[in-house]
């Protein structure tokens, strides 16, 4: 996905616990670490687990200098389908941007709910790629694969990377690896 304005912005919407916060913070080191210009910010309602929230991520060639929620964004990822109609996650986005969920839905079913969306959906099952991998619902995990294909905002390498040096320590060897396995399988998926 290529963008013509100086900064690509992004929305994860999620769920408390789901883990948006850090797929952003990825995203916006992989792309600093790829030579970008960055800002990564959560929103947070009622702090709850289970409760909507909202991730902003830009990612410029340029320094970012406004501060405010985007709320004209280039692609949207959201880790838990059953925000639609929650919140209008496609707000804003037109038929030549992207909204990448994670779901087994095929596209046309989430076409159906979204009737007045004319842009591109990427659909990945994040939650059945990590449960198999992991062995644990880790939509933010696998996630970060697809939003790489999708919108080569970061290289793939970079996102991998990024992941690595922040979890390693903390989760251990072995299930960094897998994360990265799922990842990597997202990233793959058609």
């Amino acid at each position: 996905m290529k963008f013509n304005k100086d900064t690509f912005d992004i929305i994860f919407f999620a769920r408390g616990g789901q883990g948006a916060k850090v797929a952003a913070e990825i995203v916006a080191q992989a792309a600093t670490r790829d030579g970008k210009f960055v800002q990564a910010f959560p929103y947070f309602g009622p702090e709850r687990s289970g409760a909507p929230t909202k991730t902003y991520v830009r990612i410029s060639d340029f320094e970012i200098r406004t501060h405010e929620p985007i709320t004209d964004p280039d692609v949207v990822v959201v880790l838990d389908e059953t925000l639609i109609g929650v919140d209008d996650v496609t707000a804003n986005l037109d038929e030549k941007e992207s909204l990448i969920i994670n779901t087994t839905k095929s596209e046309m079913e989430i076409r159906n709910k979204l009737s007045h969306f004319k842009g591109k959906i990427h659909a990945v099952d994040a939650f059945g790629i990590s449960f198999r991998i992991i062995g644990q619902p880790r939509p933010n995990t696998a996630i970060l694969g697809k939003f790489v294909q999708v919108t080569e905002m970061a290289k793939l390498e970079s996102v991998i990377e990024e992941f690595r040096k922040i979890f390693e320590k903390k989760i251990g060897k072995g299930a960094t690896e897998k994360n990265i396995q799922a990842i990597r399988e997202s990233y793959d998926t058609i």
